[in-house]
């Protein structure tokens, strides 16, 4: 008897009216504006201008959705181009299967052409969004919940997760370890190591990102080692395994080799805020001279009249003692 366990919700869908409220979805899209919001506070820090994380994200988000979901299709093709499969599905984003791998590669597109619109290096607006990401990644996952869905190995731990039985998806009821919880805990520690560490050691030009990406895959592997849906396995590990560990590798590379050959982080992240903080600068030293100038003007009557008194003082000083001095004062007696 299990004295403890985590419920599964009853339906990932909540109708309002005609239109429905699929958790999946609400959860992504929570983690979307987590991200920005995160993204633009670190970015401002930076010496970027707020507003343009999101600018860069209407191109980031979409390309990192289509390619989530390509990886998902071609990695698991089964349901959509196998026997008996059906390639409309592969549309149906809101039943579930979107790959981060993809999501990161092809986002990663979308934000370079952001970023090249814009003047601004695509390392340093990666450095910025990175723990953002590892934040919507931690709300993400709860969609896997919603959907019961990704699930680990059977347990009857106290956290294990109720799943319920549906036999039109070979779904086998029972108690499973919650994976999409361990990976949404994995992800939040993520977040503030990337920020911890960003702060401590100042770091730039990519290596904050490459942090995330290796502390994440880090914590994928041994997570999806504990799954048991379907997946393509090679020389007895999960094709996502692999991808966590070669990936791992790759980012770990790139940090010793940035550190190298770019130490520091960038002087200048975006040429527009500087151009503006200058501009700025610039009015306001017009306006503080324009101000002494008319404070200047302002005084010189007040310094003029002084004189002006004293010399009328003087005329009637020189008249008073004229008046004053007796006839014939002063004058040589013949």
């Amino acid at each position: 008897m299990d004295l403890a366990f985590i419920p599964s919700p009853s339906t990932g869908v909540v109708h309002l009216g005609p239109i429905p409220l699929r958790g999946y979805a609400f959860c992504i899209i929570i983690g979307v504006f987590i991200a920005v919001w995160l993204g633009n506070k670190r970015w401002v820090q930076r010496g970027g201008q707020s507003g343009t994380v999101a600018d860069i994200a209407v191109w980031a988000v979409p390309f990192g959705l289509v390619g989530g979901r390509l990886y998902h299709v071609i990695t698991t093709y089964e349901p959509y181009f196998g026997a008996g499969g059906d390639p409309i599905k592969a549309f149906y984003v809101w039943e579930g299967g979107l790959g981060i791998w993809g999501a990161i590669a092809l986002g990663a597109v979308g934000a370079w052409i952001g970023c090249r619109r814009r003047g601004i290096p695509l390392p340093a607006y990666a450095d910025a969004v990175a723990p953002g990401i590892a934040l919507a990644q931690a709300m993400g996952r709860w969609g896997n919940w919603f959907n019961q869905e990704l699930y680990g190995r059977p347990t009857d731990v106290p956290w294990a997760l109720k799943i319920t039985s549906d036999p039109s998806i070979g779904r086998v009821g029972g108690t499973y370890h919650p994976t999409f919880l361990y990976e949404s805990l994995w992800c939040i520690g993520v977040a503030i190591l990337v920020i911890w560490a960003d702060r401590r050691f100042k770091l730039g030009h990519g290596r904050a990102f490459a942090l995330y990406v290796a502390s994440y895959c880090a914590g994928r592997a041994w997570i999806e080692y504990m799954r048991v849906d379907e997946a393509h396995h090679i020389l007895g590990l999960r094709l996502n395994v692999w991808t966590a560990l070669i990936v791992l590798v790759l980012a770990v590379v790139y940090m010793v080799l940035s550190a190298k050959r770019s130490p520091g982080r960038e002087a200048v992240v975006e040429p527009a805020a500087v151009e503006q903080e200058t501009a700025d600068a610039d009015d306001a030293d017009t306006e503080g001279a324009d101000a002494e100038d008319s404070d200047v003007a302002d005084d010189a009557p007040e310094k003029a009249a002084p004189k002006a008194a004293g010399s009328e003082d003087s005329g009637d000083t020189a008249a008073a003692g004229t008046a004053d001095k007796p006839a014939g004062a002063g004058e040589k007696k013949p």
